[in-house]
């Protein structure tokens, strides 16, 4: 399975947060099958009725993506990037 669409890098959704700052935002965070590189999204929760679909990947622009420098950290974002690449295709709804 290639990384590289042509929209940009195909990345996984590793981790799902709220902000402690700011009640109604998620924070989504994707990254690479090797953990080495991260996208994250922020997402204003801003009504019941606002609906958008989270999806086990997105493609993000190479430009976008962030260094993961913590080795620990780098090989928990590999794990679960994996295990998402493995059980679902990049457009499920998570």
């Amino acid at each position: 399975m290639s990384n590289q669409s042509e929209d940009g890098l195909r990345v996984w959704l590793v981790e799902r947060t709220y902000s402690d700052d700011e009640q109604n935002l998620i924070i989504l965070t994707y990254a690479t099958p090797d953990g080495e590189q991260y996208y994250r999204k922020e997402r204003a929760l801003t009504s019941f009725t606002d609906v958008r679909d989270t999806t086990a990947a997105v493609d993000a622009e190479p430009g976008n993506l962030g260094m993961v420098d913590d080795p620990d950290l780098q090989e928990q974002y590999a794990a679960e990037a994996q295990r998402m690449q493995e059980v679902h295709d990049p457009d499920d709804v998570i």
